[in-house]
């Protein structure tokens, strides 16, 4: 093995056994019904089951880039992909080794890992414009003459404006088969070319805009610019299957460094309920230094935080609790259960992360010091004791009263407690050091785009949403339940943000009891009798106007079941879009208080709550409403029903699609109680079973609920419905 330009040379044997295969596989361009019966083959050879790769999969025709895919897969085991691919040589006849890495090479999404739809949803030429992509591709790398690119750009063009295709997999198709001459353009190398800072600025602002399906003059465009940069002197990397390499080597060191930091299990924090898992939060930990405080000293002097539980060694080796708590268990005590001691010692290890704020304490009453966690977690053999440590940033260190009782154990992740993490904060706030920040977090960038890849919208109602929410401020989105309102709310935030942060983001929840108190401010009990607190939405209006030149939102779901007259109170006016920064004086308080210009409220209600009045008519005239309706009929929900390729899934949907339209031609009910399509939404599979909970359990309450008074009706929708996933 030897290494060039950085980069293990072995990691390329993959080339020339892609080159052979294809020119294999062109063999079969007029003879398919052979192909597809070798595909069938390769899984009875290895004893791997057939991937889905048509409706029940009666496979009628196939493309050549889905055949490259059957062993170019995310989360595919080595082990199977070995099995495929020496399948593939021995019924293709490939001559050249089998590969012996498979480290950078670009590779499908298992849930859309087919270059076409299926039968029914596909166009006659979609198969077919596949393989003249292939062939002139294949003929544009062995001879680039002009008449070539021609040609290849026209297919390049009506490929990737397919359905279901996009820059990711067509690219990546013509990179498998000609490495040298196409560039592929997936998350990893986008991301490297136009946002690592590894390309130099000045290149990457003559590069086209990424666009989703790019057209092949801004592709051919890129690709030149950037194969002119890699063949100058001011390049280390030679080639696109060298950047591409890099692409992958950096973005994989970059997220390990950010799997590192992240929780291992949802958290609760302020922004919890919005935090998806590539958010990070900022936590919040209170941490004794030894028994008593023993090793505090020590701690603060080398900016340390360590814990022990020495016996079992490195806690990166354990892959969960229950194998540290059995570790404990063998090497310390039997008899003792651990829960406790495991739960700590795995935050440590895999939940906290740099940027979280650490307080030492001394037993239950003393708060010795408050510092920034710097590192990542390091198992240190060369200590004589406490061996497990995270370099720390101590930024205070004396004594004070801490508030109440602390806990006993050794580390406790605090964040859930807002009260009490303000409480301790406020201890600090005075003299904290101007020079001391706490870590930023770089969050996800999450666009229009994005949006359309998670929410079942069309481009339109979307746009038109976004322009109500800026011109009003104030929206609700309404509609029957499982149409996607608090799923879209946090994703419309996002996308208007431009950012994945949660910290602007805030949702809570209205009932019958929610009151003035909890959402502005009012007296609470205390230790000392009562004393003022402020609400949530009066907390966040006060974030929100030192940021003026953000935007954040608040989410409120189930707006219609507070008694809003009493929650917001003299906010009525001040939420307006014409009356924001206008100050009022608050009931509770001296002070006088306004709602900043940047902050977005976005209740959500549900239309068929029939146990609900109407909306307060004052509040009424200050939102804007907008009615969201199930999206069976949206292009991603159709993706997604093709990607389950299960004629019962289909069945049932299309059940409920002529269920809906009996529902919305009732005069009792209407659009507003048609079933919503978030029912049937992230089934890893539509088994049977699967189904049957939703239609037993979800579906057939609500129709008995809907015609309480008309059981015959009922019972026919529920035989339907039963009917269609036999």
């Amino acid at each position: 093995m030897s290494e060039m330009n950085g980069v293990i040379t072995n990691q390329f044997d993959w080339v020339d056994f892609y080159k052979e295969l294809a020119s294999k596989l062109l063999q079969y361009k007029d003879n398919r019904q052979e192909l597809v019966e070798k595909v069938r083959r390769i899984y009875e050879a290895t004893g791997i089951n057939l991937p889905t790769l048509e409706r029940d999969n009666q496979i009628v025709d196939i493309d050549p880039f889905t055949v490259f895919g059957l062993f170019n897969k995310s989360s595919m085991k080595e082990a199977n992909r070995k099995k495929i691919i020496s399948a593939v040589a021995d019924l293709f006849g490939v001559t050249t080794p089998v590969p012996t890495s498979f480290d950078s090479i670009p590779v499908l999404n298992n849930q859309n890992a087919t270059f076409y739809y299926f039968v029914g949803d596909r166009e006659d030429s979609d198969i077919d414009d596949l393989w003249s992509l292939f062939e002139s591709a294949l003929a544009y790398a062995a001879s680039p003459t002009t008449d070539n690119r021609t040609k290849l750009s026209k297919y390049f063009d009506l490929t990737i404006n397919k359905r279901g295709n996009g820059n990711s997999k067509i690219t990546m198709g013509m990179y498998w088969i000609a490495p040298n001459a196409f560039l592929n353009l997936d998350q990893r190398n986008t991301w490297y070319i136009y946002e690592s800072g590894k390309i130099p600025a000045e290149l990457v602002q003559t590069l086209p805009t990424i666009e989703p399906k790019i057209p092949s003059s801004g592709y051919f465009d890129i690709v030149e610019k950037l194969r002119a940069y890699l063949q100058s002197d001011e390049s280390a990397l030679k080639d696109f299957k060298e950047l591409s390499f890099e692409a992958w080597r950096y973005s994989e060191e970059i997220n390990k460094e950010n799997r590192a930091k992240k929780v291992q299990a949802e958290r609760e924090t302020k922004g919890a309920a919005l935090a998806d898992e590539d958010v990070e939060t900022t936590h919040y930990w209170i941490y004794s230094p030894g028994d008593g405080a023993t090793i505090w000293d020590e701690c603060y002097n080398n900016g340390i935080m360590a814990i022990g539980w020495d016996p079992i060694g490195d806690l990166s080796a354990y892959s969960s609790k229950d194998e540290m708590k059995q570790a404990m268990k063998e090497k310390i005590d039997p008899s003792k259960p651990y829960k406790n001691a495991a739960h700590a010692t795995w935050q440590f290890a895999n939940e906290m992360k740099p940027g979280d704020v650490v307080f030492a304490k001394k037993g239950r009453h003393l708060v010795i010091g408050r510092g920034v966690v710097e590192s990542g977690y390091e198992f240190d053999p060369s200590r004589q004791h406490y061996k497990n440590v995270r370099k720390v940033n101590w930024t205070h260190k004396g004594e004070w009263d801490h508030p109440g009782q602390a806990v006993m154990k050794t580390l406790t992740d605090i964040t859930s407690y807002t009260d009490y993490v303000e409480k301790l904060n406020a201890m600090f706030e005075s003299d904290i050091i101007d020079d001391v920040e706490e870590q930023e977090i770089e969050y996800p960038a999450y666009d229009a785009e994005k949006f359309h890849e998670e929410v079942y919208m069309d481009e339109d109602n979307y746009e038109t949403l976004v322009a109500l929410v800026r011109n009003k401020k104030n929206v609700i989105l309404q509609g029957a339940p499982g149409v996607g309102k608090t799923f879209a709310a946090k994703r419309l935030a996002y996308s208007m943000m431009g950012v994945k942060d949660p910290n602007r983001v805030m949702m809570v929840q209205f009932h019958q009891s929610y009151s003035y108190e909890d959402f502005i401010m009012g007296f609470r009990p205390s230790e000392k009798g009562f004393e003022l607190k402020r609400g949530a939405f009066y907390n966040f209006c006060k974030e929100a106007e030192i940021d003026s030149e953000n935007d954040y939102f608040f989410i409120i779901d189930e707006i219609n079941r507070g008694n809003l007259s009493k929650i917001f109170g003299e906010l009525f006016m001040l939420i307006e879009s014409d009356k924001r920064g206008v100050e009022l004086q608050l009931l509770y308080s001296d002070e006088k208080f306004s709602v900043p210009s940047n902050v977005y409220i976005i209740g959500m209600m549900n239309t068929a709550d029939r146990s609900l009045a109407m909306l307060d008519y004052a509040l009424r005239r200050r939102f804007a409403f907008y009615e969201m309706k199930p999206g069976f009929e949206t292009d991603g929900f159709r993706e997604y029903r093709m990607s389950r390729a299960s004629e019962k899934f289909d069945s049932l949907i299309n059940c409920v699609e002529n269920l809906n339209a009996v529902i919305a031609a009732d005069e009792l009910l209407g659009e507003g109680f048609c079933i919503g399509h978030s029912y049937f939404c992230n089934l890893d599979k539509a088994t049977d079973q699967t189904l049957s909970g939703i239609v037993e359990f979800e579906l057939i309450p609500l129709l008995k609920e809907y015609w309480f008074d008309e059981p015959v009706k009922v019972k026919g929708w529920i035989n339907n419905l039963r009917s269609a996933i036999k």
